[in-house]
């Protein structure tokens, strides 16, 4: 697990609208869950995550919309 493979799986998510949305959704109502459902993601699509990755990565960006998703979901990532 690594660094690399959260980076890949955020470009993953990020380039399917709908998932993206569901995942919004989900860390609405159940931060902790959005997360657990991330790193499912992650393992169904061979790029296995743990939680303190996907923390870290959504972290570092630099990036307006993931800002947002964050301070909605604040609550379990």
């Amino acid at each position: 697990m690594t660094a690399e493979n959260a980076a890949a799986l955020y470009g993953r998510i990020s380039a399917d609208p709908e998932l993206t949305q569901a995942l919004f959704r989900q860390a609405l109502q159940d931060p902790s869950g959005a997360l657990s459902r991330i790193v499912q993601i992650g393992e169904q699509e061979g790029l296995p995550v743990t939680a303190e990755l996907v923390k870290a990565h959504l972290a570092s960006l630099d990036d307006g919309s993931t800002s947002h998703w964050l301070l909605k979901a604040r609550g379990g990532l």
